[in-house]
């Protein structure tokens, strides 16, 4: 393994103090300018590279934050993953980033992980299995500031960046509405996730609001994959008074409804129409194409960033946090829209 050069080999090729070293790196005064030259061509030539982290530590920053997503795989977390990136970037500090797969007991190892890294503050969006919350209360006692994105915790009170979904949900089921569906499903995400529960609000609200009464047996929850979404399809369907309408809780999903609907010769949008969320590039692509909730992901990467950068520049002991709610767009396409 190749020895990183530090000023203690400098100093000791030079024959001189490790703190003379140490000042002519720094470009502080006292120094004769011949001496400094000689460190500055050795350290040129060695080609030394300064502790970053020490450096850091000794001023008790790292200018580093942490990010923790449930899975790079959805194109909704590796979009904002990007923006978070390059909003970090450019705002002088690195990025830290690390998965749950979903699961809550990986979340907690990512906590203490980016605990143990120095992260000066954690952009989180939680995993489907958080019940649990002890793990980001005690980063608050620490004075780690969090800021949560599209899946938060109302136990925990912290600056959030999240769209509006009970309003998205209601528009994209008062949209179903106006073209024609009359008993309208839902296929929810897993009960405690948050984004789900939302969207079941805004979903029951127009419903309300049309008049159409609700049925408990249309409101699915399903595992964000796509063979349970598939397989809850099929279970709809054999309803003996079955749906001719269904928001899907996100596009991957709804790719599974779409593959359930070609197995049970089901046309779409004729005899059932589909509006999901995400608005993914994939949604554009398969035949009929799917409506979708297109929501701001770039604007939910940089103020991420901006709400944790703000904490943690600008400490004081008892922070209010911020909340952002932004506003979402439906896409409409061919899987939603009346045939004249």
């Amino acid at each position: 393994m190749r020895h990183q050069v530090t000023i203690k080999d400098i100093a000791k090729q030079l024959g001189v103090s490790v703190a003379t070293v140490s000042r002519a790196l720094r470009d502080l005064p006292d120094i004769h300018p011949d001496t400094k030259k000689l460190v500055l061509d050795l350290a040129k030539e060695l080609d030394y590279q300064p502790n970053v982290l020490a450096t850091s530590l000794v001023k008790s920053k790292t200018k580093t934050l942490g990010l923790i997503v449930p899975d790079l795989g959805y194109y909704f977390f590796s979009t904002v993953v990007k923006a978070v990136e390059d909003a970090a970037i450019a705002a002088g500090y690195s990025l830290l980033i690390a998965q749950t797969q979903e699961s809550f007991e990986r979340e907690l190892t990512n906590i203490q992980n980016l605990s143990r890294s120095q992260v000066e503050g954690i952009i989180i969006s939680l995993s489907r299995e958080t019940v649990n919350f002890e793990h980001l209360t005690r980063l608050q006692r620490r004075g780690i500031p969090l800021v949560f994105f599209d899946r938060d915790s109302e136990e925990i009170d912290a600056s959030k960046v999240m769209v509006d979904n009970e309003q998205s949900a209601y528009e994209a089921v008062k949209h179903l509405i106006e073209n024609g569906c009359k008993r309208i499903a839902f296929l929810a995400g897993p009960k405690n996730v948050s984004v789900s529960n939302q969207r079941r609000l805004g979903y029951s609200r127009a419903l309300q609001e049309a008049g159409i009464e609700a049925d408990p047996s249309l409101i699915i929850h399903s595992d964000y994959f796509q063979d349970s979404a598939i397989a809850k399809t099929h279970q709809l369907m054999k309803e003996p008074n079955r749906p001719d309408g269904i928001l899907v809780v996100s596009d991957r999903l709804a790719i599974g409804v779409l593959i359930a609907l070609r197995e049970l010769n089901i046309s779409i949008p004729e005899e059932v129409k589909i509006v999901s969320f995400n608005n993914e590039p994939i949604c554009s692509l398969v035949s009929p194409t799917i409506s979708s909730i297109a929501q701001p992901l770039e604007e939910i990467g940089r103020l991420s960033v901006e709400l944790l950068i703000e904490q943690i520049e600008h400490k004081t002991d008892n922070p209010v946090p911020r909340v952002e709610v932004l506003k979402t767009k439906l896409i409409v396409r061919e899987s939603s829209v009346r045939k004249k």
